[in-house]
């Protein structure tokens, strides 16, 4: 690719349905732009949101410290502690700032907001302790255990609450950031169909730039016109926000700084795409190595203290569990044995980690001969191609259609988590049938435990198809983490109660 000014490119709104023959060039000598007003000046909902995270993370301060002078001295409080609760807020919002957590690159992101909140107690709590060693104040222990810690939960809280608010106005197609793709036809297609897939990270694909000889396929939704220019003048042209770069040779090193200062000097941010899909952050990070700033992927945890520390968890809360749910466990049992034939529990062969075979229990809620007539219903198959399914199946009993609904029936697997046989959270656990048409990559699956729940669960259950339901169990066995674990039980309460593909 020549790096003078050559030819302009062809950039055209994503997707597009029309064959062109497009070329981008980053120029020597970048042109002096005048950055419009709209450059200069950040857009109202990003100042509206760094307001509210302020005001927030301010209320947050004077309600722990409030409470914790309340709890820690009653109506008796000293004028020393009056005037460091008074301080507390202006040293937490320096922490909060000081862990980047009024960046407009990080507004409703969610695990980057919450992250630099847990960091700002940290640093706070260090802050205090090395304050009152350095000028040799004593303070009440108990007000620094109780005020630090409740700021922390008051200000994620309040941050939850700005989440959520974005996010609904990001689904409703506000408050996004407008992004131009540039890379090859195939890299540009999967890394947008990625950002659109989430609408509440603010990402709107608003064109690309594709190489010579590159062409869209895809039926194109609007068109915004045909323009010839390179990927500078595309910027301006389509007021973007930020230029997002797939994996592409002809586009990296010098060329691609070039392209950085270019657009630094717009105010217009750049990522990068590494081309490594359905990894996620803790595998990656970036190391310096001879000069050079390398991208290192880690290993996937298959083994080990990770391991260890999941399976005593699996082992603690799955107790817990089964103690709490016995009742609701005793009259499930009644209710399934009370109105149809057959026994209580249905046992099946599933295999587990490392192929090893096991039997799953769950209630049953089908007829007893469910596998003798399941030849005839065969036709009526509204699976994902491997596994059977019918929403409307004859032969799930009366009771059993509400046990699945509220997905009741899986409860008796918590036996098989104290057995170490499941996970609380992991992969669908497979039939044997299923394992035999596995491809050589689908067998990382097994790396890990089935869970009771996991990606599946939370992300559709039976309305996804084959691919996408093996593409969230590799997803979930190379990316593991306790933090995952605890977030998908969390969003699997969501996903019961709302049902969504549950039959």
């Amino acid at each position: 690719m020549s790096e003078g000014l050559a030819e302009p490119a062809d950039l055209r709104p994503a997707p597009s349905g029309e064959r062109r023959r497009p070329v981008w060039v980053v120029p020597d000598e970048v042109p002096a732009i005048v950055p419009r007003a709209a450059r200069l000046t950040e857009a109202r909902w990003v100042a509206k949101y760094r307001w509210a995270a302020l005001a927030g993370d301010l209320a947050a301060a004077v309600i722990g410290g409030s409470l914790a002078l309340v709890a820690r001295f009653g109506a008796q409080i000293d004028l020393g502690y009056i005037l460091l609760g008074a301080v507390l807020p202006i040293a937490w919002l320096a922490c909060v700032a000081l862990e980047r957590g009024y960046e407009t690159r990080y507004f409703g992101t969610g695990p980057e907001e919450f992250r630099s909140i847990i960091r700002a107690a940290v640093a706070l709590t260090a802050l205090i302790a090395i304050t009152s060693y350095a000028i040799k104040l004593e303070l009440a222990r108990g007000f620094v255990v109780l005020a630090v810690p409740m700021t922390c939960l008051a200000a994620m809280t309040g941050r939850w609450v700005l989440h959520r608010s974005i996010s609904r106005r990001r689904f409703a197609g506000r408050c996004m950031r407008k992004v131009l793709v540039v890379g090859r036809n195939d890299q540009v297609t999967t890394l947008r169909r990625h950002l659109e897939e989430r609408p509440a990270d603010g990402y709107v694909v608003v064109a690309t730039c594709l190489p010579r000889g590159d062409a869209f396929e895809e039926p194109e939704p609007e068109r915004l016109g045909r323009t010839e220019m390179d990927i500078l003048a595309a910027v301006d042209q389509y007021e973007v926000d930020v230029v997002a770069v797939a994996a592409d040779p002809e586009l990296a090193g010098h060329s691609l700084r070039k392209l950085s200062w270019a657009l630094e000097q717009r105010g217009v941010d750049l990522i990068v795409s590494p081309g490594i899909v359905e990894v996620a952050g803790p595998r990656i990070s970036i190391r310096p190595v001879a000069g050079l700033s390398l991208l290192h992927l880690e290993r996937p945890s298959v083994s080990g203290g990770p391991h260890l520390l999941k399976s005593i968890f699996d082992r603690v809360v799955g107790f817990l569990l089964l103690i709490g749910i016995a009742p609701v466990l005793l009259v499930t049992a009644l209710l399934v044995k009370l109105t149809s034939r057959g026994p209580v529990l249905f046992r099946q062969t599933r295999v587990g980690r490392g192929g090893e075979r096991f039997e799953m229990l769950k209630f049953r809620t089908m007829v007893v001969d469910a596998e003798e007539r399941k030849a005839e219903l065969q036709v009526l198959n509204e699976g994902n191609g491997v596994l059977f399914k019918l929403r409307d199946d004859p032969r799930v009993t009366r009771v059993g259609k509400y046990l699945r609904r509220f997905s009741i029936d899986e409860l008796p697997q918590l036996v098989n988590v104290l057995r170490g046989d499941m996970s609380l959270v992991g992969p669908r656990p497979p039939l044997p049938a299923e394992v035999a048409r596995y491809a050589i990559e689908d067998e990382r699956r097994m790396l890990v435990k089935p869970g009771l729940t996991g990606l599946w669960q939370v992300s559709g259950r039976s309305d996804l198809t084959w691919e996408e339901s093996m593409r969230l169990d590799l997803r979930y066995a190379d990316n593991w983490s306790i933090a995952l674990d605890l977030l998908i039980l969390w969003k699997t309460a969501r996903a019961v109660l709302g049902r969504d593909g549950a039959y």
